[in-house]
């Protein structure tokens, strides 16, 4: 099984990220994150990412508007929109509603977060699933992402979906054997989110370490 691999909470050296070709770049438009992504920082992130035809970017929203998110839609070129808050089908409804009335907006997919400590009610997922291109699991911690530690990973052995999986949370360089046990159970994990494990401060991320993840990622054929 190929993993993609996503870099998530791009703010400051989003071209040396970009040149490594992740899969995805995640871009954080939530104001209380030490990572957002405001207005002044378009010309500075969007030149090198959209250069590179293979990476995808994706957009993370939390408890946004549906006007918002669209607008950032626009402004960033987004392939991927990721709502990390407390989204309800319904307002899902109305932003795919939204997105497929504006002829102007490329397809798009949406990515829905739930976040995860010991154990969690899968139940929840039914009623999203008809909506949604894919689940994202995250530590459940005091900020919303970025918390800089996993979550019980065991808890997945119940996953009862076909829906995609997300990986996200606290996953470092010293998870490599971790992640190629848990791909042993067979799991539709098709990606895996990084972030604070590879930065020097929110939003820089360290080039050298990710390089070396990457290459142990590829050594371990897990991308």
């Amino acid at each position: 099984m190929r993993l993609a691999l996503k870099v998530c909470g791009m703010l400051h050296n989003t071209a040396e990220v970009a040149r490594l070709q992740p899969d995805y770049l995640g871009f954080i438009f939530y104001e209380k994150s030490p990572r957002y992504v405001s207005h002044s920082h378009f010309e500075s992130l969007l030149p090198e990412s959209n250069r590179i035809k293979t990476t995808k970017n994706v957009g993370v929203f939390v408890n946004a508007s549906v006007n918002f998110i669209i607008k950032q839609c626009k402004a960033f070129n987004l392939n991927i929109i990721q709502l990390h808050g407390e989204e309800s089908v319904a307002f899902i409804k109305s932003l795919t509603a939204a997105i497929h009335s504006d002829h102007s907006l490329q397809p798009l997919k949406l990515w829905k977060v739930f976040s995860i400590k010991d154990h969690f009610n899968f139940d929840v997922l039914k009623d999203f699933e008809a909506y949604v291109d894919a689940f994202l699991f995250d530590t459940k911690g005091k900020d919303k992402g970025g918390n800089g530690y996993t979550f019980n990973w065991s808890v997945l052995k119940d996953y009862p979906s076909t829906t995609p999986i997300i990986l996200s949370g606290g996953i470092g360089i010293e998870h490599i054997e971790e992640l190629k046990a848990l791909l042993k159970l067979k799991l539709p994990i098709t990606a895996i989110d990084v972030n604070s494990k590879f930065e020097d401060k929110p939003g820089l991320k360290n080039i050298e370490l990710l390089s070396r993840f990457k290459e142990q990622l590829k050594k371990e054929q897990l991308i």
